[in-house]
């Protein structure tokens, strides 16, 4: 009979010794990668719009390589062991060194900014999207959170963040979606052989926090819903981060790659690095951190449904309101019934919409489902705009604040009422 390996077995058959000794390994020199070649095929074998999309998608990169080298300082303070500490203190090294490779490219290649990496910096701001900005304003609070709690569910929640949805779920793709086109193209050698000794970097950074993650939970197990926490609160922030300028699809098709093959391929690697970490997203406590009973084709496919029709990341507009994007939403907002929801019985929230048909979600067992209409007499009755929901629904508006001030109003038993954020998170 085959034995199979639990996630506790892989990563104690990970050793931080044999990851200190990988990155003594690996260690390389972006002031000698060799850009002569890239120059001369940036002129020639790139069309206007494709510098411009690649621009866009190498300052995404270049502003987080930079941005985490900044924040690893209280990770390095909150580790418990010195073996993570000094892992950690190599990382935020390679960090910086990625940070001076995207420069270097930036300034000697793309001609992008001034002589130093502030400059650098300064010139590429306009390129981040609103879901970047919003993560990484999330990275900067966490960092600021984990100066003042050392705790174990606190860097727990870092390293989540930092290494599960940061490195796994964003950045891992990108860079293999850039090797790819790179590679394909046969061009840019210098660039494509830094970006590949980056993402080596990062395989190696990602296999560390796995393990650190791993080992925490072990430690104190009070650590799984600290990163299911803040899994929900920071994938809502950045669920946006790739979204292109205007929407315009050809930022990324023009290199042979999809947004949903990009996504579905983020998606992928977060599920599989919580689960060799020991935190599968299906045991995870309270609402679910994605759709589970999706693929992650599905999900790639649903989340970018959702931010076009404005559910979801930056506001550009008023949302779609047509019955089928409608649906959609409020589909998604059954799927995101907790498990652990705690109703004592069936239950029945109503919406009713001064500006759009009224729907309803029934929550029964272990099922939850969505459909259009109203009914009698429902145990929660929620009267609003839909366009108020729909930011709710996005994290653009408190749903606190927005009872405060009476564009939400609730009704029905105050018990369900109060359950309300542990059903839907």
């Amino acid at each position: 009979m085959a034995v199979t390996e639990t996630p506790r077995q892989a990563t104690d058959s990970i050793s931080y010794d044999d990851l200190y000794a990988r990155w003594e390994r690996g260690n390389w020199r972006a002031t000698e990668i060799d850009f002569a070649l890239d120059r001369e095929h940036w002129r020639e074998r790139f069309s206007d719009f494709e510098r411009r999309a690649a621009i866009w998608n190498y300052s995404l990169f270049f502003w987080g390589e930079d941005a985490v080298a900044d924040n690893l300082s209280p990770y390095i303070d909150a580790a418990p062991r010195e073996e993570q500490k000094y892992l950690l203190a190599t990382q935020q090294v390679d960090e910086a060194r990625h940070a001076v490779f995207f420069a270097r490219f930036m300034r000697e290649v793309a001609e992008v900014g001034g002589d130093s990496i502030g400059d650098a910096l300064d010139a590429i701001q306009p390129d981040l999207t609103w879901g970047f900005r919003q993560l990484f304003n999330r990275l900067d609070e966490l960092a600021d959170e984990l100066r003042r709690d050392r705790s174990k569910p606190k860097l727990a929640a870092a390293v989540a963040l930092y290494h599960m949805l940061i490195e796994a779920a964003i950045a891992q793709p990108g860079q293999h979606f850039i090797a790819g086109y790179l590679e394909q193209r046969d061009v840019m050698p210098g660039f494509r052989e830094g970006i590949e000794k980056v993402a080596s970097d990062e395989s190696r950074h990602i296999g560390f926090g796995v393990k650190l993650l791993a080992d925490l939970q072990a430690d104190d197990p009070d650590c799984t819903a600290a990163v299911a926490e803040e899994l929900r609160e920071s994938a809502r922030r950045s669920i946006g981060l790739f979204v292109p300028p205007g929407w315009d699809r050809r930022y990324t098709e023009c290199f042979g790659y999809t947004l949903e093959e990009i996504y579905t391929d983020g998606f992928r690697s977060f599920e599989s690095k919580l689960r060799a970490a020991g935190m599968p997203l299906e045991e995870m406590p309270g609402p679910a951190v994605v759709p589970l009973h999706l693929t992650p084709e599905e999900r790639a496919e649903s989340v970018i449904a959702l931010l076009r029709a404005g559910y979801l990341g930056e506001k550009t507009g008023p949302p779609a309101s047509d019955p089928d994007s409608q649906g959609r939403l409020f589909d998604a907002l059954a799927r995101s019934v907790a498990p652990d929801h705690g109703l004592d019985r069936p239950t029945t929230f109503q919406w009713d919409f001064r500006d759009a048909a009224p729907w309803f979600v029934r929550v029964e067992n272990g099922s939850a489902w969505a459909e259009q209409g109203r009914v009698e007499d429902p145990d929660v009755r929620l009267r609003c705009r839909f366009e108020d929901w729909a930011d709710i629904f996005a994290g653009r508006l408190d749903a606190r604040r927005a009872m405060a001030t009476g564009r939400l109003r609730p009704a029905g038993r105050l018990k369900t009422i109060w359950r309300m954020p542990r059903v839907f998170g």
